[in-house]
């Protein structure tokens, strides 16, 4: 391949240089300076194949891959200092080849990876999972379109923003042990929307999580999750905080769910200035059954419809004339603004 080319050439040229007792410092450089490593189906970039692509790639590269529907699996281990980019969601799938379980993997036991950044393209599922990450630290997942489960197991500093992820017959996105920011995404069309296991540590800001069958969110083991402006609309259940589980819900929307808050009494649960507006409860306690409790309540929750634009057709802004702004510091409740509203630098 070109790019492969290039670097036996630079290396024969030290090694000639070397031998006549030239200093080679500079081409050294040249041959550390950081790449944009081009991948393409049609035989125009550097490589046709991502994962030849990744293997090559050094400290600081950029590995672009161009449009068109790779059959293919992608695993990056032991890279640091790597961007994966795509030439956008709907231009590059990820399809895999149906060898492994889940198409892309980031780490690998027991070899991890630190400052990944992917971005801009399409993951399909194999196995039920599309996208694994392992034992690896500052994982950057930006404008990604998932269809199938992102897992997550003892990896740290995660942060998944402006993504789609769907269509898992388990959880949309599951962390375990890890430490993870979820922001800015919709989740959608899952058995759960978002589970919290384990020891991790999770922040959810300003995520819809929509039509999942069960729960929006599930925070249970020794968890510790912070929810703040989220949407969590037309689930079979909106938030349940269980185990011994450590959380604090402020800001959100709970809407068209069966219930909202499903606390179990072994949690430690914080509540502040959310809206709620259930089929069946807003409050429930855990137990054989779960129990109506409308005493969890807190002060500045708010009982009433958030009037959506169009929730029929899954447009959860808020119309101008709802009642959830200007609450508790918050210009606006839940993960979108009202129409209309002026956009504010401190928002």
């Amino acid at each position: 391949m070109k790019l492969r080319m290039r670097h036996v050439l630079l290396s024969s040229m030290c090694v000639f240089l070397m031998s006549a007792g030239i200093s080679t410092a500079g081409t050294e450089n040249a041959m550390s300076v950081s790449r944009t490593i081009t991948v393409a189906l049609d035989g125009s970039g550097d490589f046709s194949s991502i994962q030849e692509a990744v293997d090559s790639a050094g400290k600081g590269d950029t590995v672009l891959i161009k449009a068109g529907v790779y059959a293919q699996d992608l695993t990056v281990h032991s890279k640091e200092k790597l961007k994966i980019a795509g030439a956008g969601t709907d231009k590059v799938v990820l399809s895999g080849r149906g060898e492994m379980v889940g198409v892309l993997h980031v780490g690998k036991w027991p070899y991890g990876a630190t400052d990944i950044e992917i971005s801009d393209l399409t993951i399909n599922e194999h196995g039920g999972h599309a996208l694994g990450i392992f034992n690896g630290n500052r994982i950057t997942l930006r404008h990604l379109h998932v269809k199938g489960m992102v897992f997550g197991q003892q990896v740290q500093d995660v942060r998944i923003e402006d993504c789609v992820i769907g269509g898992s017959e388990t959880t949309g996105v599951h962390f375990s042990d890890s430490q993870a920011l979820l922001t800015g995404n919709v989740i959608h069309d899952n058995d759960h929307g978002v589970n919290v296991t384990g020891k991790s540590t999770l922040r959810l800001e300003r995520n819809v999580i929509t039509k999942n069958l069960f729960e929006a969110v599930v925070v249970s083991d020794q968890a510790k999750a912070v929810l703040l402006n989220n949407t969590l609309v037309k689930n079979g259940g909106g938030a349940a905080f269980l185990g011994t589980s450590v959380n604090e819900a402020s800001g959100n929307i709970l809407s068209l769910n069966k219930i909202g808050f499903l606390v179990a009494p072994s949690s430690q649960t914080k509540t502040s200035y959310n809206a709620l507006f259930n089929n069946e409860a807003n409050y429930m306690r855990a137990g054989s059954p779960n129990l109506q409790a409308p005493e969890l309540k807190a002060e500045s929750d708010i009982a009433a419809d958030p009037h959506f634009v169009d929730a029929a057709h899954d447009d959860f802004r808020l119309r101008p004339d709802t009642t959830l702004l200007d609450h508790g510091g918050f210009r606006y409740l839940g993960a979108l603004p009202p129409l209309l509203l002026p956009v504010s630098k401190h928002q």
